[in-house]
């Protein structure tokens, strides 16, 4: 049995990621073609009707989105779902950046995967406000000694071996609900993402990362942002405003029931008022035997004008609270917009004249097989296409810690797992798996802590 499961996992490395929304929830499953491409097998959508702002406020309707998203997915692709990579964002999340050190006792030899796990343990003991817990703990760049900016201090000698940190920070019942919505749907939770990482990971470029970029990531609820320089990230903030915010301010401008400005806002909606002339009017149907409104174009992109400024003006002061005017901190990529939000008319063009940044919109397409459906390559896709990806990575580092080095018949594979002499191996293929993520201990403690919880 422990054989067959290694075959299906070396030839068929399924993930599925989960990216509970505001407005919708997608469950998506794939897995990687023969050039190393996403291959989407299924994807299921429901409205999200228990989510806030990113943060669960119904159980009952959260768990039933979850499901119907999941049944679409399972009945779209025949496979069945049992562990999912789940992204977390909300307007509880903060980050913070901090500094530590830790002392070497044996300077004389090389610093290991051990002394960075120690050094990110050590963080992990920071003391945060009450009712909150470290997500994240991504390390920036190390100082061995006195010499700074170091990269990659691994196999390095020195005696004290210091980090900068990004710490990403959020409410520990907030986290709780989404896992008790997980596990109550019959779902395995196999991992958590911050999502604007996922988004990132779906959307740019390596070469962005390096050059410097802020990712901006529009949902119904939330608006998440990511900066990016020389391959690190630097920072993130989720802004609670997102499109649903807007939806809000055309029905009560407008005096119009939700679902007709939703309609309004992709249809005719534009974040850029000179585009529309006040002879260009819209005709909406009254409710039960009232007379329908008439709406010009120009008062409803004034309307979107002021919210979507408002939220653009929000991302830019954490853009510049991060420090791109600095020579050291220049963001030359730009900005990237992505979300279901960035697909509003006109907006590329807004935020290029409100920051004085290059902007373009981010796809998740450049990671997606050539034959993939059109509608997968939208920005609305680029969270659940990241945990996908996120997922399938996480797959393969699991791979990578049970199959041993030494090339053998899959069928005598059993018998070597028992073995004893075996066991320094599996360890140090896990040591090396250790540093490739951090959120791996965060996953496990949660996975307790939700158990504990019953």
């Amino acid at each position: 049995m422990y054989a067959q499961n290694i075959i299906k996992m070396e030839n068929n490395k399924i993930a599925v990621g989960l990216d509970i929304g505001t407005t919708k929830i997608v469950a998506m499953i794939g897995r990687k073609n023969e050039y190393g491409k996403l291959e989407v097998l299924g994807i299921g959508k429901a409205k999200s009707l228990g989510v806030k702002r990113g943060v669960v406020n119904n159980i009952t309707q959260t768990i039933q989105s979850i499901q119907q998203a999941v049944d679409e997915a399972q009945s779209v692709s025949g496979y069945q779902i049992e562990n999912v990579v789940v992204g977390i964002a909300g307007q509880h999340i903060r980050s913070l950046h901090h500094s530590d050190y830790i002392t070497r006792e044996k300077s004389d030899e090389v610093i290991d995967n051990t002394d960075i796990d120690n050094l990110v343990e050590q963080v992990h003991k920071l003391v945060m406000l009450p009712g909150e817990e470290i997500i994240h703990v991504l390390p920036q760049e190390y100082k061995v000694d006195s010499q700074p900016d170091i990269k990659e201090p691994i196999g390095m000698y020195g005696g004290r071996l210091e980090a900068n940190f990004h710490v990403v920070v959020g409410q520990v019942s907030s986290i709780r609900n989404i896992g008790r919505c997980v596990k109550s749907a019959g779902l395995s939770l196999s991992d958590i993402t911050l999502e604007p990482l996922a988004s990132a990971s779906a959307v740019l470029s390596q070469e962005e990362k390096e050059a410097g970029v802020a990712l901006i990531d529009i949902g119904g609820g939330t608006t998440d942002l990511a900066i990016f320089k020389d391959g690190i990230i630097r920072h993130t903030a989720v802004i609670p405003f997102g499109g649903n915010v807007i939806t809000e301010d055309i029905k009560e401008g407008c005096s119009i029931i939700e679902k007709q400005a939703e309609l309004l806002k992709i249809k005719f909606g534009s974040a850029w008022p000179g585009e529309n002339k006040e002879t260009e009017i819209v005709s909406i149907p009254g409710l039960r035997g009232r007379e329908p409104k008439e709406i010009t174009l120009k008062n409803l992109s004034k309307i979107i004008h002021a919210r979507v400024q408002e939220i653009i003006e929000h991302v830019y002061l954490e853009i510049k609270n991060y420090g791109h005017e600095t020579q050291k901190g220049k963001l030359i990529a730009g900005i990237v917009l992505t979300g279901g939000g960035s697909q509003l008319k006109h907006l590329r063009q807004l935020v290029e004249y409100i920051t004085g940044m290059d902007v373009r919109i981010g796809y998740p397409n450049e990671h997606l097989a050539g034959d993939s459906d059109d509608v997968l390559s939208s920005p609305a896709y680029a969270t659940a296409v990241g945990l996908l990806m996120e997922g399938l990575e996480r797959e393969e580092e699991v791979v990578e810690e049970i199959t041993p080095e030494v090339e053998e018949p899959v069928f005598e594979r059993k018998e070597e797992e028992t073995v004893v002499e075996e066991e320094p191996i599996k360890k140090e293929e896990i040591q090396k798996g250790k540093s490739k993520s951090f959120f791996e201990k965060f996953t496990e403690r949660f996975k307790e802590f939700l158990d504990n919880a019953e």
